[in-house]
């Protein structure tokens, strides 16, 4: 069991960085593993494709720039590549968390015991292997509260000026906040908390769970970097659970 006294300003800054030693701890290694696998592979290979990909998108997206905004080419090809960054890594981020999904849950659930001492019920491989339909439901159940959502602001970067300016900072936030979701919904869903009652609790303390979804988002586009993250941002979640969900959603108190 580790107890280590949380600062009372703590902020999703904190739970970030938190998240960078959690994975260092011994007897949680050996579950970052598998996550950390996933991630290696389907990043790194989605972000070599994609750098021989942009020489031919960016000329086209900045084909919709309209000419009376030529003169910011030189601010608006850089907002361009942040986008691009940006919906590309969030989805392949995706990918990787629908297929390393049942092992962030066995993660986030082996993390807990350890900082807590106190293991769930029916926690380890086997406990896994019997909540997989309930773990590829709530998925699905983010999947589906994520699509409509990331349309309409895909749509936006077709209008001209609009689409160049104000979506990238739009998409950023949205990216930020869904992340923060996708993160903490495995030590939540480990306790079988409704996907609508994680939402609500997440924005009582939303200012908190965006700064921990954009920092996750900003090191989502970082080459290198973004190999470790999945892993890096399941450990920070689960240490914001336990000091601020815990207690009053968990099944084990």
């Amino acid at each position: 069991m580790i107890q280590s006294p949380t600062p009372p300003s703590a902020n999703g800054i904190h739970y970030f960085s938190q998240g960078w030693k959690l994975i260092r701890l011994p007897g949680i290694r050996r579950f970052v593993i598998i996550p950390l696998l996933v991630n290696i592979l389907l990043m790194g290979g989605a972000f070599i494709w994609l750098f021989w990909q942009l020489g031919h998108w960016m000329p086209a997206l900045m084909s919709y720039v309209p000419g009376w905004l030529q003169w910011l080419s030189y601010l608006l090809w850089p907002l361009t590549v942040i986008s691009i960054l940006l919906v590309f890594s969030y989805f392949f981020s995706t990918v990787a968390n629908w297929i390393a999904a049942p092992f962030c849950g066995l993660l986030a659930e082996q993390l807990e015991g350890r900082l807590t001492g106190k293991p769930l019920p029916d926690s380890g491989w086997a406990g896994m292997v019997k909540d997989l339909p309930r773990i590829m439901k709530r998925e699905w159940q983010k999947l589906a509260w994520y699509l409509p959502r990331a349309v309409i602001l895909l749509l936006l970067y077709f209008i001209p000026g609009f689409g160049q300016t104000v979506a990238p900072l739009l998409w950023f936030l949205f990216s930020a906040w869904m992340l923060a979701i996708q993160y903490c919904d495995y030590p939540f869903d480990n306790h079988k908390v409704s996907f609508r009652e994680m939402r609500s609790a997440l924005k009582r303390h939303k200012t908190d769970n965006m700064q921990f979804g954009a920092l996750v988002s900003l090191f989502t586009m970082i080459p290198i970097l973004n190999l470790a993250i999945m892993p890096v941002a399941v450990c920070g979640a689960t240490a914001m659970w336990v000091d601020r969900y815990r207690s009053t959603l968990g099944r084990v108190n």
